[in-house]
């Protein structure tokens, strides 16, 4: 399955390989000129957004969550570390996977580069999955990375903010996931929430997303939207069916032209 994915994959990029329109230096000014407004554009959108998101009320969280950590049972507070903003990756690792998600590994690989940069902004991050702590650990040495990930095991955690789904809610037909109820076959599905905390300890829900709204996370795909060839995920049987865990990558094809030039 993994070869024919790539194999598509390869196919995908060379369709990506089509005659591209070659202008003068000045033609291609005005051209990039009238793109930059339309960024700006975006940008500003963008902005905007963000005031909204967080202008968001907030939620007090009254259940008293405890999850298992290589420091022992902690609660959701204690994962502040002091901080009093928290950044939560509902990383997919249903327990007994043996691995965690690919996709979900993909975002996490953008992670640890950006952890120091996050507290200086009094902001803690954590990944949060219901496999067992032992797994946890065994993947993430694997996978070499540092940031914080924690079990939240049988609790009501992963339920209740709308990541994992019991097997009567799946066998229903549809279940609440991305703020409306569709059918999904998955009992894990991927998120990401944001908590605040106040100086008198009490923890606030302010965000989620889930669906493509974790693509915030997905920095490659920032790089990959510059280029001319783009994701190239056209032609693949759904979008990120290219992506491995980074120590399951095939070599990666060979340097090659990336377009040709049409005068």
């Amino acid at each position: 399955m993994t070869s024919t994915i790539s194999k598509i994959s390869r196919k995908a990029q060379t369709a990506g390989t089509l005659s591209h329109a070659v202008v003068s230096p000045a033609q291609w000014l005005q051209q990039r000129q009238a793109l930059l407004a339309r960024e700006k554009e975006l940008m500003r959108l963008h902005d905007q957004v963000a005031r909204e998101r967080r202008a968001l009320p907030w939620v007090r969280v009254e259940k008293n969550y405890v999850f298992d950590t290589p420091s022992g049972r902690r609660t959701l507070a204690d994962l502040f570390e002091g901080r009093s903003q928290l950044v939560v990756q509902h990383f997919m690792f249903t327990p007994g996977a043996g691995q965690g998600c690919a996709h979900c590994s993909y975002m996490a690989d953008h992670t640890d580069g950006a952890l120091a940069h996050l507290a200086q902004r009094d902001v803690t991050f954590v990944a949060i999955s219901r496999a067992a702590l032992d797994d946890i650990e065994r993947f993430r040495h694997r996978m070499g990375w540092r940031f914080n990930w924690v079990s939240s095991g049988d609790g009501d955690f992963n339920y209740d903010f709308r990541v994992s789904f019991r097997p009567e809610e799946l066998a229903s037909g549809a279940v609440d996931y991305n703020y409306q109820r569709q059918s999904l076959k998955n009992p894990d599905m991927p998120g990401v929430s944001v908590f605040c905390k106040d100086d008198d300890g009490v923890v606030y829900h302010s965000y989620s997303t889930y669906g493509r709204g974790v693509e915030v996370m997905m920095h490659t795909y920032n790089f990959l939207d510059l280029t001319p060839l783009g994701r190239h995920e056209e032609g693949l049987p759904y979008t990120m069916a290219w992506v491995r865990h980074h120590d399951r990558y095939e070599a990666a094809p060979a340097a090659s032209a990336c377009c040709h030039a049409q005068a």
